[in-house]
């Protein structure tokens, strides 16, 4: 079984010795279900923090629930956001941002005040408008997909994706990979680069979600 010792530890995969893909483990959320997709799918990986381990692994994927601003202190607190920078961004290795690891991908957010994000990918995380529905959007939603290479390649039109949250990322429709409509059409997908981030939740989206974690996986090997 894997272990687990600490925030900056390494826990591995069983499947093979050299990960695939490190998740990261910052902090914000449970990372558990991430590794069980990646384990049905048989990629090795490892769950880490450690600036080393960053640097040695080959792509990312960076989970999160929560809030911005305490996303943004734990990243901060660990010393990963310029190792972060310099591998994703200097060495175009292939990062996954889900739900509020897309959002920290942003420029900034409003939640909470105005907190500073990566500004991997140019954009703003705000409110849903919710004049006409509830927030949070929570539920099951088909997508409207605007770059199907990489992500969505193995994913049918009429798919439906896991939703849970409050804000969505505001970007310019060049970086947007797929949309969804909740009292009108937010962000649901976004594309820049080696960068990407969805706003749903791929590892509880059933088979769906497991065919866009593969064809990310793919992806990071060419």
């Amino acid at each position: 079984m894997p272990r687990e010792s600490g925030i900056s530890s390494t826990r591995m995969s069983d499947t093979a010795r050299r990960p695939e893909v490190l998740v990261i483990d910052y902090g914000v959320g449970n990372h558990t279900s991430v590794c069980n997709a990646l384990e049905r799918l048989k990629y090795s990986y490892a769950v880490s923090s450690d600036t080393k381990d960053i640097k040695d692994a080959p792509a990312y994927i960076l989970p999160g629930v929560g809030a911005f601003k305490e996303a943004m202190q734990n990243l901060r607190g660990r010393n990963i956001i310029e190792v972060l920078r310099e591998e994703v961004i200097g060495k175009k290795k292939p990062l996954l941002g889900i739900c509020l690891g897309m959002q920290v991908l942003a420029e900034d957010s409003t939640e909470d005040g105005l907190h500073t994000g990566l500004g991997f990918i140019p954009g703003h995380v705000v409110l849903i408008p919710h004049e006409n529905v509830r927030v949070p959007h929570v539920g099951w939603n088909t997508l409207t997909i605007q770059k199907s290479d990489p992500l969505f390649v193995a994913v049918s039109t009429d798919a439906r994706f896991y939703f849970d949250h409050s804000y969505h990322f505001a970007t310019d429709e060049k970086y947007r990979a797929a949309t969804t409509q909740y009292g009108g059409e937010i962000t649901a997908a976004v594309q820049h680069g080696a960068v990407y981030g969805v706003q749903f939740h791929p590892e509880k989206s059933q088979t769906s979600g497991l065919r866009l974690l593969r064809s990310f996986m793919k992806n990071t090997k060419k």
